[in-house]
């Protein structure tokens, strides 16, 4: 008799295990980390898509913001994150393009350790100066720049960050000497643009957009091939500078070792949210570009903005710190 009810309870238990381990995803709270400060574009992004992903699956999804070394720390914090969905990472140009073709040593390798959900949204780069800086174009700022050697400091939400190379992608293909002020996240960075305590900056268009459309800093370019909805004013800097390019993206990634089942579900969800017009409509008046597409095109994306700043970092010398 106990040790038909040995056999029972171990079933009993082992049922439960079962019925447990199957609950389907999500069955608890989810987070986003977004590697850096609020406010940037992948914190804006991220908050969107969190409150209608709580609202579409009845759990909370929150967003954690972990900034530092240029979206490092909040990158590797998501690496090391368990591989069940329940830790996802809103990533960036920065973040995960830049990042491993600056920095040397990593304790995790992008595309590796990886897996790409999709490609949230895209947006220029803009080149900004503050109203004070007397030149209306990418051109008079050149010449401005050549005449005075490090007489201009660019500002950057940190070393690695798309603004900082952004900078040094410039000095490079112009010719120029400026200096490089790091600051700990994009919104300190734009306050003192505007401030005049540094003179330029080239960074995501959203969070500068505002300041842009109320004449506190003076847009001279931007940093994709052609002119932006957003913007359709400001030329890109290519027509200036040959070859300089940049493109502003975010997207989620999870680790490598997420199921596929879950990897389906957060892809598919996000982009249902994407469609929806209330969001099209908000992330259309930030100033982003509605992505959403599959992992294979988002991964190739990762790889061919990898090889680019690898390139860029050798032509310019850059160093992260």
């Amino acid at each position: 008799m106990k040790q038909w009810m040995s056999a029972a309870l171990a079933a009993s238990l082992a049922l439960g295990v079962t019925s447990a381990t199957a609950q389907p995803f999500p069955s608890k709270p989810v987070k986003i980390i977004v590697p850096s400060t609020p406010g940037d574009g992948s914190d804006i992004l991220a908050r969107s898509i969190a409150q209608k992903l709580t609202e579409r699956w009845g759990q909370a999804v929150v967003v954690e913001n972990r900034p530092g070394a240029g979206g490092v720390i909040g990158t590797e914090a998501a690496a090391k994150s368990p591989a069940d969905g329940y830790t996802v990472i809103m990533g960036n140009a920065g973040s995960h393009a830049i990042n491993q073709a600056l920095y040397p040593k990593l304790s995790y390798d992008v595309v590796r350790d990886f897996a790409p959900i999709t490609l949230v949204a895209s947006a220029p780069n803009v080149f900004v100066v503050n109203p004070s800086v007397p030149a209306k174009t990418v051109a008079e700022f050149i010449v401005l720049a050549k005449k005075e050697p490090g007489k201009y400091s660019f500002a950057s939400g940190g070393n690695g960050s798309s603004a900082h190379l952004n900078g040094e992608m410039l000095k490079a293909f112009a010719g120029i000497e400026m200096t490089h002020v790091p600051y700990k996240g994009s919104s300190p960075a734009i306050t003192d643009v505007i401030a005049g305590q540094v003179q330029l900056m080239i960074g995501n268009l959203p969070p500068i957009l505002p300041f842009i459309k109320s004449g506190k800093v003076r847009a001279l370019g931007v940093t994709t091939t052609t002119r932006f909805a957003a913007t359709p004013d400001v030329p890109p800097i290519s027509e200036t500078v040959a070859g300089y390019e940049s493109l502003a993206w975010f997207g989620l990634f999870a680790p490598v070792a997420t199921p596929k089942e879950v990897l389906t579900k957060w892809h598919d969800d996000v982009v249902a949210v994407l469609a929806l017009p209330d969001i099209r409509e908000r992330v259309a008046q930030l100033g982003f570009e509605v992505v959403g597409n599959p992992p294979e095109a988002y991964a190739a994306l990762v790889r061919g903005d990898i090889a680019k700043w690898q390139k860029v970092v050798r032509a310019s010398g850059a160093k992260a710190d």
